[in-house]
């Protein structure tokens, strides 16, 4: 019987080497694509709401800023989550993270507090790893799957998806293609236009994937992804009836929002007696058109005096590249060395409109061109002291040169950090680990423009002691972590005095330090052949604890901007026999998301400090039913049909809200 329920076993490749989940001395959550699938996570967004102690904001469909851990992306011009698809990072600034949609996975992998040493810059507060399918070198397979879909007081939705692989040369060179097209769903009105449900997304996303194994130990992979995302209605924000207001016209139509991109990725590896050398060449193509609008409502220190639409344009080209030695083998030291090369060319512009005081100043304009050329060189070793005990240690130079031009003046600065880690970890068994990590993570500072000073880097130095494993005979899998992490130079909008202006203006600044606590774990449990269970938690306090500025946005004693203080998921999914020959499955899965806080008192008056979201509850379920290679699938999102503020920057009128109760079907066919 315990065999007949024992979990499968989990193994990761987020130390840059396969390994078995509940030994890597690291707080992952990974999730099969098969799970990602059952649960229906397509977006960045989607899996937010699955992983406790991670966040997003979305700026329209395919926008999001990503926060985790406690860390908020707020300002600053890098990002804190890292992103990569397979070895590919998806993110060029911290507003500039591409949308990677989750089809044809083999999983998903989101690793939490700073993994600089490995990951580099943008990894402050974690990694999102999405790992594709390889190409099956001896094997014609694929699956065609469609969908539909109606959003409450919404659009219907519709999707496709195809994925295919086929040898081009038996055992030596296959080909994997997988696409999606997907189109409607939207729900947000903009009625002074004439605009319904105009927040649809016409989204097409294409991938292509070849592997050649050119010789037993030298193997080749080359990727391309082609995104085109297109939304009428882009603000990615609405009012609780799912209008969507415009300032100054209500009746002007905004530009479309359009998020494209193309990406490239080489990867080179080959196998020596000992080591594996692994070359990683990626180079991104980003286009995004989008609209912003906003104005102080009531809650702010404005009153409706201010507010205004933009028209903004975001063009950026980056190169980078990876090299990487690693061991190989079960031996007792394991390591890995490497060197990783970054430039990034990212210009932006915007035309828009300010009322103030009742007054439009129109086609205003504004340039920012910037260029980011980065190197860092890193190297991480574990020593198994014991079969039982081991000790590991790394550590990452890295240095950032950067420069913009605002169409007035040129400025440059240069950024450099070292940042180590140290780790241990104890198997109680072959199926039960205890780990302990001290990790550093930077991020580079930037610029504020019009002869403004520039702001300084952050760090951060996180605690954390963890441990994992499998009990009841392999039935009930779980983990648990406490870490403990001082963020210093916390970058946040404050007033600062000028000199040069005799003046106190608003900008970027490095406002303090701030202390974050937090405890998350997770528990499953396979109680018969057809019942499994799950359920994941996280809490996090986040204290501001000293102020640098001479005047702030945040004081002593405030939490941090968009860190849930409790977050926690609850799953079930029940393996049924319709009949002998028809198999098939009931899930259900609930996601809770306290609210969240921002604080901006350059906008707000005392009492009005902070601003709230609300608390969110998600329930969703799926019903479905297969028969040989096909399956149908009913399934809805959002059953109570919540109508809950995700961002609490509503008193700006510019915050997203939970998509309505949504209910479909879905049919696939596999082939081979």
């Amino acid at each position: 019987m315990a065999q007949e329920t024992a979990l499968e076993e989990v193994i990761v490749t987020a130390q840059k080497r396969q390994e078995r989940l509940i030994d890597v001395p690291v707080s992952i959550a990974a999730i099969s694509g098969e799970e990602l699938q059952e649960r229906g996570l397509s977006s960045i967004q989607d899996i937010a709401f699955a992983v406790p102690g991670m966040a997003t904001r979305e700026d329209g469909p395919g926008s999001y800023t990503i926060f985790m851990r406690g860390l908020s992306n707020q300002y600053g011009t890098g990002a804190l989550v890292g992103m990569y698809l397979d070895e590919a990072p998806l993110s060029l600034t911290g507003f500039d993270q591409l949308d990677s949609r989750v089809m044809d996975l083999d999983r998903l992998e989101v690793l939490k507090g700073p993994q600089g040493t490995l990951y580099g810059q943008g990894s402050v507060a974690g990694v999102v790893r999405y790992v594709t399918k390889d190409p099956v070198l001896d094997a014609l397979q694929g699956r065609l799957e469609a969908s539909v879909a109606a959003v409450e007081g919404g659009s219907g939705k519709q999707s496709l998806t195809g994925i295919v692989n086929f040898p081009l040369v038996n055992n030596v060179l296959a080909v994997r293609l997988a696409g999606t097209v997907e189109n409607g769903g939207g729900w947000q009105d903009q009625p002074q236009a004439g605009i319904l449900n105009g927040n649809y997304q016409d989204l097409k996303n294409l991938r292509g994937k070849l592997l050649w194994s050119v010789t037993d130990g030298l193997v080749v992979k080359a990727m391309a992804v082609v995104h085109r995302n297109q939304s009428k209605l882009g603000l990615g924000y609405e009012n609780p009836d799912h209008t969507v207001f415009v300032a100054i016209d209500p009746s002007k139509p905004l530009i479309p929002k359009s998020f494209d991109y193309n990406l490239y990725n080489l990867d080179v590896t080959q196998d020596f007696a000992a080591a594996q050398l692994i070359s990683s060449s990626t180079y991104i193509h980003l286009e995004h058109h989008y609209p912003f609008s906003y104005i102080g409502g009531p809650e702010t220190i404005y009153g409706g005096l201010l507010g205004g639409n933009d028209t903004r344009h975001v063009a950026g080209k980056q190169f980078s590249e990876e090299l990487r030695l690693a061991s190989r083998g079960q031996t007792a030291l394991k390591w890995t060395v490497g060197a990783f090369y970054r430039s990034l060319k990212r210009d932006f512009d915007d035309i828009y409109d300010t009322l103030y005081a009742g007054v439009v100043y129109p086609n205003a304009t504004y340039v920012q061109n910037d260029k980011y050329n980065s190197y860092s060189l890193f190297g991480d070793a574990s020593y198994d002291i014991t079969h039982r005990f081991t000790l590991g240690a790394g550590a990452r130079y890295f240095r950032d040169n950067q420069s913009t031009f605002d169409g007035a003046s040129v400025a440059w600065d240069r950024f450099h950090s070292t940042d180590p880690r140290v780790y241990a970890s104890y198997k109680v068994s072959d199926a039960m680990n205890v780990y302990g990590s001290v990790a550093k993570g930077f991020r580079s500072g930037g610029f504020n423009h019009g002869n403004l000073p520039t702001y300084g880097p952050e760090s951060l130095i996180s605690y954390e002691l963890g441990t994992k494993g499998l009990i009841a005979g392999g039935a009930l899998s779980f983990e648990a972590a406490a870490y403990y992490s001082d963020y210093s130079d916390m970058l946040r909008r404050g007033l600062l005095f000028v000199a040069s202006t005799a003046s106190f203006q608003s900008l970027t600044s490095n406002i303090g330090t701030v202390h974050i606590k937090g405890l998350e774990g997770g528990l499953t449990w396979r109680a018969t052949r057809q019942l499994t269970l799950n359920t994941t938690a996280s809490w996090i306090r986040s204290e501001v604890v000293s102020v640098n500025a001479t005047d702030a946005t945040n004081i002593t004693g405030d939490s941090v901007d968009y860190v849930p203080k409790f977050a926690g998921t609850v799953s079930g999914n029940y393996a049924l026999h319709w009949t002998d020959r028809l198999p098939g499955y009931v899930r259900v899965d609930y996601s809770y998301r306290d609210k969240v806080d921002y604080t901006d008192r350059t906008s707000f008056p005392a009492g009005n400090v902070p601003q709230t979201s609300d608390a969110i509850g998600l329930l969703d379920a799926r019903l479905g039913v297969s028969w040989g290679k096909g399956n149908v699938e009913l399934f809805g999102s959002n059953l109570t049909n919540e109508n809950r503020w995700i961002d609490p920057y509503h008193a700006w009128a510019n915050a997203n809200r939970t998509r309505p109760r949504m209910l479909g079907a879905r049919v696939g066919y596999e082939f081979d």
